[in-house]
């Protein structure tokens, strides 16, 4: 087992590197090394590692949104607040309401078949979005209005919308009842719950950490703990049944309240969290790319599968830039924003496959195995077209199109 994770973590690191020499994304190469060695093409991963991958999965986001966190204070937030509010829904409907018409018309999917394509389709990547606004916030660019900033917090809520809705089709097809004002109050509860649940968590941080002098590594370690309980606390399916807790939302405001209450810890436990990444990204997106079976892929598809997924991020394009409008951004700032929604990833490998599980238990009544078969190969091609095109703009054009202040 150690072995394995060895041979795959040096596989990632020589391409991570590769792709750094020929000014690509090194996230790229992560993904394309999980490529390689998942089961779509050597499939030399062992069992066990991809299950601990899995979890460690997990653990590596919330490190992001940990880092994120950490680096977001009450100014900052006061500028990017309304605009990242709507940035966390209306894109993503955009999106997933087209994709569900499009399906209709071009695969024949009924509208409950198209709503589960769509919204699986239809989350943003904090995986592949988090890491890269950090690291442009890093350098300095597009601080003045919190470009950076406002990606980032809009995407750590996308996906609750996107996965409530997608449970929604996924119920209407197992055939159970959908009460639509149930689901009008529990979205933003689900938010609003997140966010405070978040924000008491990291006063109660603040609190032991004031009171018990430890090292700052045992912080962290703490820290990690709290993230992640309260993360799996927030997915467990009683919760979610009630109310949608938007736990990733949750793991930011803890880092923004210690951040707001002790400045100069939250700096400090921003490097160690700096540290952790290193390795984190590496699992992060080496799962994702074992997520990606290419075998999965019809060529029959492709071309059908592309034109979908071109008028999605059309629209979501033009969500994002609606929601802008009002916004102080200039017209650079605004397609810059556009740029970094495109990318999918960590949604679509961790439900594509939903679908066509449930079909195959005969859990949606009379949806058809192909429906599902179609579902998963276009959740691939998401990630296979979207995560490389997102990644590599971001590079290209973060530093061309925001300002350096």
């Amino acid at each position: 087992m150690l072995l394995n994770i060895a041979l795959i973590v040096t596989l990632a690191l020589i391409l991570y590197y590769v792709f750094s020499l020929v000014r690509l994304p090194g996230i790229l190469g992560l993904i394309v090394a999980g490529v390689v060695v998942g089961p779509g093409v050597l499939n030399v991963v062992d069992p066990e590692v991809s299950l601990l991958l899995k979890e460690l999965k997990t653990a590596a986001l919330l490190v992001i949104l940990i880092r994120a966190g950490l680096g977001i204070n009450r100014e900052t937030l006061h500028k990017v607040g309304r605009p990242a509010i709507n940035m966390s829904f209306i894109p993503g409907v955009f999106e997933g309401l087209t994709v569900m018409a499009m399906a209709h018309y071009i695969f024949h999917f009924s509208w409950i078949e198209g709503g589960m394509l769509g919204f699986i389709i239809a989350a943003v990547s904090p995986a592949v979005v988090v890491p890269t606004m950090l690291d442009l916030k890093d350098k300095g660019w597009g601080r003045k209005k919190e470009v950076p900033t406002l990606v980032l917090a809009g995407a750590s809520v996308d996906d609750v919308f996107a996965i409530t809705i997608f449970s929604v089709f996924v119920g209407l097809a197992a055939g159970a009842e959908i009460h639509v004002g149930q689901l009008l109050w529990q979205v933003p509860a689900g938010i609003v719950m997140g966010a405070l649940l978040g924000c008491l968590l990291g006063i109660a941080l603040v609190a032991f950490f004031k009171h018990f002098h430890i090292r700052d590594t045992k912080k962290v370690i703490i820290f990690m703990i709290v993230a992640v309980v309260f993360y799996e606390l927030c997915e467990y399916e009683a919760v979610k049944s009630m109310i949608p807790v938007a736990g990733l939302l949750g793991i930011m405001a803890i880092g923004f309240i210690i951040l707001e209450r002790y400045g100069k810890l939250a700096k400090r436990l921003s490097a160690k969290f700096n540290k952790v990444w290193v390795l984190s990204e590496i699992l992060l997106f080496v799962y994702i790319g074992t997520e990606v079976q290419i075998n999965q892929l019809d060529t029959e598809l492709l071309g059908a599968g592309l034109l979908l997924l071109v008028l999605g991020l059309a629209a979501r394009s033009a969500g994002v830039w609606i929601v802008l409008l009002s916004s102080a951004l200039n017209n650079k700032e605004k397609l810059f924003c556009v740029i970094a929604y495109w990318p999918k990833a960590t949604v679509q490998a961790a439900i594509g496959a939903v679908p066509l599980t449930l079909i195959e238990a005969g859990k949606l009544g009379s949806v058809p195995i192909e429906t599902g078969q179609i579902i998963l190969a276009m959740a691939v091609l998401s990630i296979v077209t979207t995560a490389p095109l997102g990644a590599i703009g971001i590079k290209a054009f973060g530093p061309r199109l925001l300002s350096k202040n």
